[in-house]
């Protein structure tokens, strides 16, 4: 159960005074706490990855993505002379390393923040570890909930567009553009599936007539999908990792089931999926089926410029960078995803100054409005720890640019309206990423 949010800011503040060493008043500073893996000429970051596992054929270019940015701005002279060293490590998706390698990343690295580390349950069995030490956990890359809670958790921070916000936005969509069609729906079985279903369930109620389960350590969907087909569903909602969403696709052409497949943003990289579907193929009696036609049509939900809109100027800066510093790797939805958690890592870094610590980091965080290369609003104060708040949805298109088929929309994670907004976005020229001067 969610905490409830009735003294959020007083409590937020005695929180983050007690697991950095602080009284409540800022005095008392543990200065070896609140300055480590801060030097002169660096500052050390950490982060756990799927690189092996289950989930790596989705996600190990987040990454990539990440370092390449960061090699830009060191090349570029840092952050008020500061190179940022990047440590990654690989957890394979499981807890237990996943906390072994938190031992490491804090005691022998020493590490100043935690950027991005992915994965619920991975994350989860670090978190308490990380608040308790006052390490500045940022940008999470899970949509659960639970890194939106300040009063826990004051130095976990999330990232993507929560599991529940995201699906009502689908939800919505579908009633509205798929009236009268019946709806199946598949997910991961941890938290991506409660969590989904409570927003996807606020549009569409007697619509869903199929729920079908996965297990991430289990690659094998037969069954699932067969039962989907039986259902009669004429949408198939996959609330699934890119390599389950590229096996589901797969199933269903394999027994002639065509629905119309709708996927999440931290399933929907299309060019991973179809490089999945060609792997998995191979050697099967649907190796003749063409990946990209499979995936011609599908539609998905992004709260970032996708990889495949190169007319978008964050788009055409990213990929110059990842020409020049992530040679030898593809440019996917997921290396951009990587790309945008550094630069609004390192625009918090910028406004924080020379004088770094973490509770400056923190405070600096929660001090103002970012934007940058999201479409919509990012949400991080004392009181609100969510990240970006709402989607667009588009539909791929195999021999063209993505067609935006709703413009990005907001919404929050209960029962409120899904809504336009205004938001001034900048062009990557008018952020400044690196700079700052002398110490």
């Amino acid at each position: 159960m969610r905490p409830l949010r009735i003294t959020a800011s007083a409590l937020a503040v005695a929180l983050v005074a007690a697991c950095s060493g602080l009284s409540e008043d800022g005095s008392g500073v543990n200065p070896g706490a609140e300055t480590q893996g801060v030097t002169d000429d660096a500052v050390v970051i950490g982060t756990h990855q799927p690189l092996t596992g289950p989930a790596s054929p989705g996600f190990r270019h987040v990454s990539t993505g990440a370092r390449a940015m960061f090699d830009y701005i060191n090349e570029n002279g840092g952050i008020h002379g500061r190179r940022i060293e990047y440590q990654v490590m690989d957890d394979g998706f499981d807890p237990a390393q996943t906390q072994q390698i938190a031992d490491s990343l804090l005691n022998e690295h020493e590490i100043f923040a935690m950027l991005g580390g992915l994965g619920t349950q991975p994350h989860e069995a670090i978190i308490e570890e990380l608040n308790e030490q006052g390490v500045p956990d940022l940008f999470v890359s899970s949509g659960a909930l639970a890194w939106d809670q300040p009063e826990v958790y004051p130095y976990s921070y999330g990232f993507q567009v929560d599991y529940t916000k995201e699906a009502k936005v689908q939800g919505q969509f579908i009633s509205e553009n798929f009236a009268g069609e019946e709806v199946a729906l598949l997910y991961q079985n941890d938290d991506v599936g409660p969590s989904s279903h409570a927003g996807v369930e606020q549009y569409l109620t007697e619509e869903i007539i199929a729920w079908e389960s996965y297990d991430s350590g289990v690659p094998e969907l037969a069954g699932q999908v067969a039962t989907l087909k039986e259902s009669g569903a004429e949408v198939a909602v996959c609330y699934c990792i890119p390599a389950f969403l590229g096996l589901a696709m797969l199933e269903s052409a394999a027994i002639g089931y065509t629905p119309q497949w709708v996927a999440p943003s931290f399933g929907g990289d299309v060019q991973i999926v179809s490089a999945l579907v060609e792997e998995y193929a191979a050697g099967t009696p649907a190796e003749d089926i063409p990946a990209e036609s499979l995936l011609d049509g599908l539609i998905i939900t992004s709260f970032l410029p996708l990889a495949a809109q190169k007319d978008d100027p964050w788009i055409t800066f990213f990929r110059e960078i990842h020409d020049e510093y992530n040679s030898g790797t593809p440019f996917t939805d997921t290396t951009v995803y990587g790309m945008v958690q550094a630069v609004l890592f390192a625009q918090v870094l910028m406004e924080a100054g020379p004088d770094l610590t973490r509770s400056g980091l923190i405070e600096t965080l929660n001090s103002r409005e970012w934007t940058g290369p999201g479409l919509v609003p990012f949400v991080a104060t004392a009181e609100d720890h969510s990240g970006y708040s709402g989607v667009m949805v588009v539909q791929h298109n195999a021999d063209d640019s993505p067609e935006i088929l709703q413009e990005p929309m907001v919404t929050d994670s209960e029962g409120g309206e899904i809504l336009p907004f205004e938001m001034d976005r900048p062009a990557p020229e008018d952020v400044a990423l690196f700079g700052g001067g002398e110490q």
